[in-house]
């Protein structure tokens, strides 16, 4: 995240206490993978955290593990863990086949991302109070197309009120990101997305449980949808 440690690990402890109680309130294995967003978005503002103690300090070996860690999350895990968990909790079928394909091109562009990661490790810096992650290949424009197709345009198609508006939301501050500052925008968009995961609790709240339930029994029902 942007400006300090001690943000970046306020933010992430915040975030795993709203996945603990996510993953609390969901229903079956399905809804897991969605219930874990906000956690996993907690680690990774954590990670963030080591970093910036990492750079403070001159520790070498630290900052080389938690830039590694971070981006693992921010290159290979949410253009794939994102569709997939929108995909796990959708019933629509129409829904479902076209959230597919953003699972295939989120599958296609992290595993892009992993190999270029693990043949040339991103390095990180500090840069005007936040943290500049050096990663050229995440910049090529098909490809930062795809991982915004798989990251933010997924949630459109889904039924749920919730993951749509952080689709859209999560598009709309990654543009603000980047017009505030390309050389910070992989950290300053995750911190945003990772506010927005807040979102997946309003999702899971108890008043919405039975319009959850009830619309999954009638996607369920042997209507042409």
């Amino acid at each position: 995240m942007c400006f300090s440690a001690t943000a970046s690990f306020t933010a992430g402890t915040a975030l795993i206490a709203v996945g603990a109680v996510t993953l609390h309130r969901s229903e079956g294995r399905n809804e897991l993978p969605l219930a874990a967003v906000p956690l996993l978005f907690g680690l990774q503002q954590v990670s963030e955290g080591l970093l910036w103690v990492s750079l403070n300090n001159g520790l070498a070996g630290l900052q080389s593990r938690s830039t590694y860690i971070f981006s693992l999350f921010s290159h290979v895990l949410w253009p794939i863990f994102v569709p997939f968990a929108i995909l796990m909790v959708e019933d629509v079928r129409w829904r479902r086949k076209a959230i597919s394909v953003f699972l295939v091109l989120g599958l296609g562009v992290g595993l892009y991302l992993l190999y270029f990661l693990v043949r040339f490790p991103v390095t990180a810096h500090v840069h005007e109070r936040s943290i500049s992650y050096v990663s050229p290949h995440f910049y090529i424009a098909v490809v930062l197309v795809i991982y915004l197709l798989a990251t933010c345009i997924t949630g459109l198609f889904s039924s749920h009120k919730c993951i749509k508006i952080f689709g859209v939301l999560a598009f709309v501050l990654a543009i603000a990101a980047a017009v505030v500052s390309i050389t910070t925008f992989v950290s300053v968009w995750c911190f945003f997305a990772a506010v927005l995961s807040l979102l997946i609790l309003v999702h899971f709240l108890g008043p919405m449980q039975a319009g959850r339930t009830a619309r999954r029994q009638f996607a369920r029902e042997p209507v042409s949808q």
